[in-house]
């Protein structure tokens, strides 16, 4: 049994906050009280099988929401474990925060099998914390033939994706709405067509003209967004349009949600708190697909985000060796940066203390929507439900570094944000524990 009192509860799914007492026993929230008065009556504690002398935590000054969700993380296993593993990438994530993760299916092999699926799905049981997994939508990302979905969901796929490649045969695209509205499941997009595209990773403006290329049009994600919302509203399907960085995006996403409630959009810590002259300050710390772009596409974001366009903040965790991103020429290093470990700190520092977002609402953002999309049994506090929660200190300084992931690429190292995660208990079993 454990409690947690005199924290500062936030439950985004009924609104209810105020300081609260919350007693766990068995992973699940046994009860929620005032202050004082969480103690387990006799017959509490014979139902719950249990002392009535509970391991506490003191929660003042903290507040304690729903564990974070992840619905965008790239654990690199199988395949590419000198990057990161599960078991790291999990660490990584709970002392982020975060009780549930989704990893994308760009792994080698890629999860187009049931028997990669199950092999990411098993090892992420010796987490601690919940992986899930999305399988591809095409038979080795290759976009020509789609993946027998069925049998992937029913061994446990929550959702389907080729993140990392986008899906350019819109008849493919159709087909696989068809078939994901059918399982009811979620389909996700990496929105970038190659037609736009001359060096990726870097904006077409003043970052691609300071490194001497092309860069990435922003029409590669405007033309391809655009293709998808249609067919999804033609379809019926269950999208989410996946780290969003065009102000135009922003737009199309708002148009279609009028149009269709199964319309979900995210983006990324980096994409609403840094534009493309990180990428010229940082070099291939702060290349990622799709690229930063301008102040005003950043701040389409931050608005998107604010109105609830963009409904959820995914980290989009791409991991790399130093090798790979440190002293090498930004043309020859891979997309992508760590961000488990920094995002909800971003998240208070960019959007909370700004005056964008209140912390409810970026619980929300950061929890209880991205469960939803996914049908998950997360993303809120309640008696009776998960004892997954984050427990952080929304007024502490902290640098970024020293990190859990076996990975450092962030341009974010070394800055001073506010929040910190003091706590990250998971079926109600501590994870996470600041040292």
């Amino acid at each position: 049994m454990l409690l947690i009192k005199n924290g500062y509860m936030i439950d985004p799914e009924t609104g209810i906050e105020g300081k609260k007492d919350i007693l766990i026993d068995e992973g699940k929230i046994l009860k929620i009280a005032d202050c004082g008065t969480a103690e387990c009556s006799d017959e509490e504690s014979n139902q719950a099988r249990c002392s009535c002398a509970p391991d506490v935590i003191d929660a003042e000054g903290c507040v304690v929401a729903p564990g974070l969700v992840d619905v965008h993380v790239h654990f690199r296993d199988p395949g590419f474990t000198q990057k990161e593993d599960i078991l790291t990438g999990a660490a990584a994530a709970a002392k982020g925060g975060f009780t549930t993760v989704v990893m994308m299916a760009n792994t080698k092999p890629a999860i187009d099998t049931v028997d990669t699926l199950t092999y990411c799905l098993e090892k992420g049981k010796q987490t601690g914390i919940h992986v899930k997994a999305c399988a591809n939508v095409t038979c080795g990302m290759k976009g020509k033939e789609l993946t027998d979905m069925k049998a992937l969901a029913n061994a446990g796929a929550v959702g389907f994706t080729d993140d990392g490649i986008p899906l350019r045969n819109p008849e493919i695209v159709r087909a696989a709405m068809e078939q994901v509205a059918e399982l009811d499941l979620p389909i996700s997009f990496h929105e970038e067509d190659p037609t736009y595209i001359d060096k990726n990773g870097i904006n077409h403006g003043k970052a691609s003209e300071f490194y001497g290329n092309g860069g990435s049009d922003r029409m590669a994600e405007i033309s391809m967004v655009e293709r998808d919302l249609k067919l999804a509203i033609e379809t019926g399907a269950r999208i989410d349009i996946q780290h969003i960085s065009s102000k135009e995006a922003v737009q199309l996403v708002r148009e279609a949600k009028k149009m269709s409630s199964n319309i979900h959009a995210e983006a990324t810590p980096h994409h609403f708190t840094l534009t493309e002259e990180a990428c010229i300050e940082y070099g291939a710390f702060a290349k990622m697909n799709p690229p930063l772009r301008e102040e005003a596409d950043r701040m389409a974001i931050v608005q998107g985000l604010a109105d609830g366009t963009i409904d959820m903040i995914a980290t989009d965790h791409a991991p790399h060796t130093t090798s790979e991103k440190k002293d090498v020429p930004i043309t020859s290093a891979p997309s992508g940066i760590t961000g488990l470990e920094t995002s909800l700190s971003l998240g208070i520092t960019e959007l909370v203390d700004k005056g964008y977002l209140t912390l409810r609402d970026l619980m929300t953002r950061m929890s209880t929507a991205p469960a939803k999309l996914y049908k998950l049994d997360a993303g809120y506090i309640a008696e009776g439900g998960p004892a997954d929660l984050v427990i952080f200190d929304p007024k502490a300084k902290v640098v970024a570094g020293n990190y859990a992931s076996k990975a450092e690429n962030s341009p974010f190292t070394g800055w001073e944000l506010t929040g910190r995660v003091e706590y990250t208990i998971c079926d109600g079993k501590v994870v996470y524990r600041r040292k």
